[in-house]
């Protein structure tokens, strides 16, 4: 079996089991509640998506300012819908950056400048999450053990990003021999692989060049778009829940397990998590938000943090992302046979 084939089989496999998960723990709840929620939340939720969209986008339009490019608006809009897009339907969102990257050749943006956007979009990214939780640890210091549960998720995922980049520059820095060192051969990063390995390090060594140049004032205001493109992501299910009960529910819960939620799933290997997600949505949730209302709030949380995005990202860059993934595969199968 060819790896395109593996891999959308792959993909199909993990999101019946996404929707399988999610259909099993609606039908356990549903003598309890409904999945309706009054329009005061989907109104809610969608006006935080939407500046979640509006700030990711307005970060790689700054990005772009601060090194001295022009990028458009609308084109960093359909770039961030289509790693959306490319992210979903790919093993630990890997085909992410390559749908990006896309976008922006094809929109006239040069490969080592496409390059310097993303790694500076992937490094703003790290350190306003880094922010955000260092503010959600003041603010809700009192929140226990779902406060140790995101630092560690999300610290994980800010030092592995940041440390991938200070690994990059490092590496940049050097003069890479042509053909494979000794090391390189033993893990298999024969010519075709080291090939590959050595025109990106050149890339990022531009990249650095250029950053090293960068306006200090665009920059300080996409790190300030990126702030709030990840607080964003705290709101979401506190929009859709507090609206639609009565009782009194505990904040810090409701905006803190998800953002936990989805920079794990980053990790997890099966697009959309495999249902890993939605398990520890109810193991997380399960008791904090009440029964009549809880399998609404799975429901529409999923739909407000996942779906509407393949939705959008299809309908604007579905086709550019779909073309990335399969140069990617391609590329993929080159390097093995080489």
């Amino acid at each position: 079996m060819t790896r395109p084939i593996k891999h959308w089989l792959f993909t199909g496999l993990s999101f019946a089991a996404v929707i399988g998960v999610s259909a099993y723990m609606i039908a356990e709840w549903w003598d309890q509640g409904s999945l309706a929620l009054p329009l005061r939340s989907h109104l809610l939720a969608a006006a935080v998506v939407l500046a979640e969209i509006v700030a990711r986008s307005l970060k790689l339009t700054w990005s772009a300012n601060a090194v001295r490019m022009r990028l458009p608006f609308m084109v960093s809009v359909r770039t961030s819908l289509a790693g959306d897009f490319g992210g979903s339907i790919t093993p630990a969102r890997s085909g992410a950056e390559p749908a990006r990257f896309l976008v922006l050749v094809e929109a006239s943006i040069a490969a080592t400048n496409a390059l310097v956007l993303l790694f500076a979009e992937i490094l703003l990214e790290a350190l306003s999450l880094a922010l955000v939780v260092l503010v959600v640890a003041i603010v809700f210091r009192d929140a226990g053990k779902v406060l140790g549960a995101l630092v560690g998720v999300v610290g994980l995922y800010a030092g592995f990003v940041l440390g991938v980049a200070a690994l990059a520059l490092v590496l940049a820095k050097r003069d890479v021999a042509y053909t494979p060192p000794r090391w390189a051969a033993r893990i298999g990063l024969r010519a075709g692989r080291w090939r590959v390995i050595r025109q990106w390090l050149a890339k990022v060594r531009l990249a650095v060049e250029a950053v090293r140049h960068v306006n200090v004032t665009w920059a300080i205001a996409a790190f300030v778009a990126s702030v709030v493109h990840v607080a964003m992501r705290l709101c979401v299910l506190p929009a859709l829940v507090l609206p639609a009960v009565i009782e009194p529910v505990p904040v810090a819960p409701l905006a803190l397990w998800p953002l936990g939620f989805l920079y794990g799933a980053a990790v997890v290997p099966a697009p959309g998590g495999g249902g890993a997600v939605e398990l520890a949505f109810r193991a997380a949730l399960g008791g904090v938000i009440p029964a009549h209302a809880f399998p609404a709030a799975l429901l529409w949380w999923r739909f407000y943090t996942f779906y509407i995005y393949i939705i959008l990202g299809a309908i604007i860059a579905g086709g550019v992302a779909l073309r990335a993934v399969r140069k990617t595969e391609e590329m993929e199968e080159e390097l093995e046979r080489a």
